[in-house]
């Protein structure tokens, strides 16, 4: 990546998922005429990696899109990401934005910004990046894109008409990238791509053997994956487990606790051998979160007792909720028995609740055996330092000493409300 005083400043604006923050480190590495900036008032091209998961991604992009031409340096605007496959023509059409291309582009950002004129270059859906990331801007934790894609077609998703079907990284490609980064300092990864536990398919190998080989190289600590399915939760993945540069917390996409809903979601889980799955994980210590849909078409009040009377037998500890989000193009737009977003929304806060509760007891029991936290340190603010320990859980740490970026291992520590608190001397 390049610095300089004279060349024009660029500010990248993420939205979304883990992916999308490591095509962003993608684009930066492959900028030669350009200068990155962290501040949007300084930059003469605003580049903005969208997500279009929900509606309400795509209201918040359009939001910021609208708020920059307030700004007196009068950027540019570039629109990249998922973004560009639902709402980028509209965007485009209204002059909302100065120019468009598709995630399969990325790597050419350099020629696009360049230019003087509007463009408008969607891509394709098959491609792979070649760019190896050197560094992380502002970031202690370095994220690896295994894949891309996903092959399955649950009812109410539109990532795979945007992201296209699976592919994976060639695994020199990946481990190459990994030992770039160890040796630039980097020593907790995550695994991120749209299907992360589909790595491998038809290629031979797995996510399991990845991992073996990632644990190899030098430097890496501690390994982290994003959303993985239960059904990729295979005997082999179960082998390593216990591992210690595993990190001990797993984001498994449930979606729904009611078998019934689970159908008209056309999820290929089952709720027992979800509940099988997660208690075999917990019982060898691990933090468990998962995402969960609520007021998908279809759940009526009787399926909602039913799973929030499932959820209750789940050891979860975290959640990534949502309230359903309708997709033009997705089988669930024409479905009929739509949801109330009062009703939507009090389901919401009630799960919420459900987990806050099971991570505060998660917490409380660790604290009370003798199991010390391992915390990567990431950030610090008004002489306050936060990470995240081994379970994933925030722990918030009061020192006189710079601690960004280095491993502490805590065990006096008080459990609050919705993190850890801890002080260094």
């Amino acid at each position: 990546m390049n610095f300089s005083t004279t060349k024009p400043k660029v500010f990248f604006k993420t939205f979304g998922c883990r992916t999308n923050i490591f095509d962003t480190q993608v684009m930066m590495s492959n900028l030669k005429d350009f200068e990155v900036t962290q501040n949007e008032s300084d930059a003469s091209i605003v580049v903005i990696n969208s997500c279009t998961v929900t509606n309400s991604a795509d209201t918040t992009a359009r939001s910021y899109i609208n708020g920059l031409k307030k700004l007196s340096n009068n950027p540019k605007v570039i629109f990249t990401g998922c973004g560009t496959r639902t709402k980028g023509e509209k965007l485009f059409g209204e002059n909302k934005i100065d120019g468009l291309f598709g995630a399969s582009e990325k790597e050419n950002i350099n020629e696009f910004l360049k230019l003087d004129e509007k463009f408008f270059k969607l891509g394709d859906l098959k491609s792979l990046d070649k760019t190896v990331v050197e560094e992380f801007v502002g970031k202690s934790r370095a994220f690896i894109k295994i894949q891309e894609g996903c092959d399955f077609r649950c009812s109410y998703c539109i990532i795979p008409y945007v992201r296209g079907d699976a592919r994976s990284y060639e695994e020199s490609v990946i481990l190459n990238q990994v030992e770039t980064l160890a040796q630039n300092g980097f020593s907790e990864f995550i695994l991120t791509g749209t299907n992360v536990g589909s790595y491998g398919k038809k290629m031979h190998t797995s996510l399991a053997k990845l991992l073996k080989k990632m644990s190899l190289i030098k430097g890496v600590k501690r390994i982290r994956m994003g959303s993985i399915e239960p059904i990729q939760i295979d005997d082999e993945f179960k082998e390593l487990i216990n591992e210690p540069f595993m990190a001990k917390h797993l984001h498994i996409a449930l979606q729904h606790t009611s078998k019934e809903m689970l159908k008209i979601m056309n999820r290929r889980n089952k709720v027992l051998s979800d509940l099988e799955l997660f208690e075999f994980l917990s019982s060898n210590g691990y933090a468990l979160g998962t995402d969960f849909i609520v007021g998908h078409p279809g759940e009526t009040e009787q399926l909602w007792r039913e799973a929030m009377k499932n959820l209750e037998n789940f050891p979860l500890t975290h959640i990534h909720a949502f309230t359903y989000s309708k997709r033009d193009g997705t089988p669930s737009a024409i479905m009929k028995d739509m949801i109330k977003g009062d009703i939507a929304k009090d389901r919401y806060i009630e799960l919420v609740e459900i987990i806050k509760d099971k991570n505060y007891k998660f917490r409380e029991k660790i604290k009370n055996s003798s199991i010390k936290l391992e915390v990567l340190v990431e950030q610090e603010k008004n002489g306050i330092f936060t990470g995240f320990d081994q379970f994933f859980n925030q722990v918030s740490i009061s020192s006189k000493e710079d601690l960004v970026g280095d491993w502490l291992i805590l065990d006096d520590y008080l459990v609050k409300e919705n993190k850890n608190e801890a002080r260094f001397e």
